[in-house]
């Protein structure tokens, strides 16, 4: 199976941070990290597969969590960093998490924000996911969106929710239903994992919105459980804790990222 052109940018010089955005997003999630950080830090940002600029393969199997994690190394690979702080915010922190497991020698430090619920959590979000994918297949993203995400009954005001369905309308509808079924429905529960988790040799901030009743309870336990995590609370913020307070949120990633032992500028191939 050939591997999905992934959109790739890539802001500013020096220790390189990855940020994988969340479900329904894209790199432009993390334009506030690259414009706030660039000054001290490599930041690479990239649109997952499926969604906005990158392929959206046609098949299922293709949207597996292990493709997700295997993106994240074709990433490294294309900007020439052996190694990175690798981050990420909802879904695209449940990668991070997994690219740690799976590359640890890749993996410098960890960034995990907003970090998803198990998919048996939460009045069970695996089968909110899976309802969420049916409909984008029966009647469409656009009506389907309406439902499940900046309807009425989402809670968001006028601007918030023709923001997100822009978005979310820039994305392939087969890759989402796909994403849904194969990575958000099936998200592990940190006490699933904990074993796997606890190995994790490496430093890691873990950051949350004090507003995101999602994924505080997770967060907390994530950090817990990691050897070696900070968790951070940012005030005034939900889930999009980046998006909505980027100030803090760059402050706690420069000191984190700031404060690593340093490294020789090793890169790919060398």
């Amino acid at each position: 199976m050939t591997a999905p052109r992934l959109h790739i940018e890539v802001d500013g010089a020096g220790p390189t941070i990855v940020f994988a955005h969340g479900f329904g997003g894209s790199a432009r999630n993390f334009r506030a990290q690259a414009r706030g950080l660039k000054a001290r830090f490599r930041i690479v940002r990239f649109d997952a597969r499926g969604h906005a600029r990158s392929d959206a393969p046609d098949a299922a199997a293709a949207y597996r969590p292990e493709a997700f994690v295997d993106d994240v190394a074709r990433v490294l690979d294309a900007v020439g960093a052996t190694t990175a702080v690798i981050g990420g915010l909802s879904m695209g922190a449940g990668i991070a998490l997994r690219f740690a497991l799976a590359y640890p020698q890749r993996t410098r430090a960890l960034v995990l924000a907003a970090f998803p619920a198990g998919a048996a959590a939460a009045g069970s979000l695996g089968a909110s996911a899976r309802a969420f994918a049916d409909a984008i297949d029966e009647v469409g993203l656009e009506a389907a969106g309406a439902r499940f995400v900046w309807g009425p009954d989402s809670g968001l005001d006028s601007p918030a929710a023709a923001l997100i369905r822009q978005g979310f309308l820039e994305h392939s509808p087969r890759a989402l239903a796909h994403t849904l079924r194969e990575v958000i429905a099936v998200q592990p529960s940190i006490v699933d994992i904990g074993d796997a988790v606890r190995a994790i040799a490496c430093p890691a901030l873990v950051v949350v919105g004090d507003r995101d009743r999602l994924s505080q309870a997770p967060s907390a336990l994530l950090a817990h459980t990691l050897p070696r995590a900070r968790l951070v609370t940012i005030a005034d913020a939900g889930h999009l804790v980046n998006v909505a307070q980027p100030a803090a949120f760059n402050a706690a990633v420069a000191d984190f990222v700031g404060a690593l032992p340093e490294m020789p500028p090793l890169r790919a191939g060398r």
